[in-house]
């Protein structure tokens, strides 16, 4: 019997590094598989990450169209008040002038005001 349990000892011990070998081997797929559905999950976020730069890049360019699309606009208001601020001041000096009775400022005047009108009107600033 010795010669049996000493048998018996010798097979538990030759299997047991099979068996270490086929735990370690289904653990080690276990974990090969829970890293590949991590990464293809961190591919995915990836590309909602990319596309959210994306998306945000479209929006800086858009509002930067916009910008200066105002700032355009702005210069030509700008443009426009101080032509409006130099035909009221001829305006005002044409008045002016006939009140004084200096007709011959007031006909200065006048032909300066049609000729800056004029061009204004050609440049299509007014």
């Amino acid at each position: 019997m010795a010669f049996l349990n000493t048998i018996s000892t010798l097979t538990k011990k030759q299997r047991c590094p099979k068996l270490k070998r086929k735990i370690a081997k289904k653990t080690m797929t276990a974990r090969f598989k829970r890293l590949k559905t991590e990464m293809a999950e961190i591919s995915i976020e990836q590309q909602v990450i990319k596309e959210g730069q994306r998306q945000v890049r479209t929006k800086i360019e858009d509002i930067n169209e916009e910008c200066e699309q105002l700032r355009e606009e702005t210069r030509q208001i700008i443009q426009q008040s101080a032509n409006t601020q130099i035909r009221l001041a001829l305006m005002f000096n044409i008045l002016k002038a006939r009140e004084d009775g200096d007709f011959a400022k007031t006909r200065q005047l006048t032909q300066l005001l049609r000729i800056f009108s004029a061009v204004m009107a050609h440049s299509g600033i007014i």
